[in-house]
């Protein structure tokens, strides 16, 4: 098995009867060691332009595959090999490529190359899709929306979790991170994870401060602070200078905290520095931080598309996508109520544990499995 992206190691490790080899690039390559039954090899490739990209990786893939003696592919960054030799597996996960809201939305910020870019990048996704002897989906619902943009269709095999590694770390944080979350009095603290996206509906995040502010001086309760800690600068076109700009224009600089890059083992600390998870995307294929976020006890207010449903189910309240004024709205319910707030984190942490990577190996594996002996009902 050889994939072109980071993917269950420790659970591909795990199981013996398998022999495992990783396509990946020089960074994350240097965090791990081969094992006697996992392999690494690096695929360096500087080019710019994502379609020259996409034309080496057809040409010089195949060779890496015949080298590592692979019976099964497992492509793990939505486009598939076209020409493979063995049968193959695509995880695809990028619900951009049939997102009407996004490409209303990328225009309107007058961002045609990256218009462009994402259609072109879609085609290709569709067509692998096409490709593939089988296309895994991390949920139901994009598995479903898979279907009907290319009329194939793929399994639905949920992202795992695991709780003992995610907390597994206790470290402080370090003196710059944890003084940014240094708590004032009667402060309320949501928290979204997240690199700056268009797709992550920051703006109405930002909007829902004004309403969910005069709300809670009414009614006597906390004032409401949010803390966002993307994973990384933002990345290629997604330019923050329209939501910086909107931050000023409504005056709640005050009460926005941006974290920078966050060491996935040192996260844990920052949900449990928070008391609510707020996401406002506006379009999604499964998203880790609902699971890491449940798992810390912090109740979810997400924006009601299906894939959040299937997710958090009852752990979590529902906004409309686009409404500050019901994002705010759902914020201060739960702020003013313990006993709901108790709930949906007892709740939370139940369905938290629903999900394991090693559940999702061991299916995905099964498919391999089915795939080699021909059985292609099976998958």
């Amino acid at each position: 098995m050889i994939t072109d992206a980071v993917f269950g190691f420790g659970c591909l490790a795990a199981r013996v009867d398998l022999r495992s080899t990783i396509l990946v690039s020089p960074l994350p390559r240097k965090e791990f060691r081969d094992q006697s039954n996992l392999s690494f090899v690096e695929f360096v490739d500087e080019s710019v332009s994502a379609a020259t990209r996409f034309v080496r990786a057809q040409k010089l893939i195949p060779e890496l595959f015949r080298r590592s003696g692979a019976n099964v592919l497992l492509s793990a960054g939505n486009i598939a090999l076209f020409r493979s030799p063995v049968p193959q597996i695509l995880l695809s996960g990028n619900a951009l490529y049939t997102s009407e809201d996004f490409f209303r939305d990328v225009p309107r910020r007058g961002q045609y190359g990256l218009w462009f870019d994402t259609k072109l990048k879609g085609r290709l996704a569709k067509w692998s899709v096409r490709s593939a002897d089988c296309t895994v989906a991390p949920s139901e619902a994009f598995a479903a929306e898979i279907q009907r943009w290319t009329g194939v269709r793929a399994r639905a095999i949920h992202h795992g979790f695991d709780r003992d590694l995610f907390f597994q770390n206790t470290a402080p944080l370090p003196q710059q991170l944890q003084a940014k979350l240094e708590r004032n009095q009667n402060e309320l603290r949501l928290l979204f994870v997240s690199h700056y996206y268009y797709y992550r509906n920051f703006e109405t995040l930002i909007r829902a401060r004004s309403p969910a502010q005069e709300t809670n001086r009414e009614s006597g309760s906390e004032t409401v602070s949010d803390v966002q800690a993307p994973a990384g600068d933002h990345p290629g076109l997604y330019r923050p200078e329209a939501a910086a700009a909107l931050v000023q224009e409504l005056g709640v600089a005050p009460n926005l905290v941006e974290l920078g890059a966050v060491p996935y083992h040192l996260l844990h600390h920052v949900y449990r520095a928070c008391d609510l998870y707020v996401t406002p995307a506006y379009v999604e294929t499964f998203a880790d931080p609902l699971v890491e976020a449940m798992a810390s006890g912090r109740p979810v207010i997400a924006s009601d598309l299906a894939v959040r449903r299937e997710v958090c189910g009852e752990a979590a309240l529902y906004f409309a996508t686009f409404s500050p004024e019901l994002l705010a709205e759902t914020v201060c319910r739960v702020a003013q109520s313990p006993e709901l707030y108790r709930q949906m984190s007892e709740r939370g942490v139940g369905r938290s544990g629903d999900f394991s990577w090693k559940d999702h190996v061991a299916q995905v594996v099964s498919i391999a499995e089915a795939l080699l002996r021909g059985e292609t009902s099976q998958v």
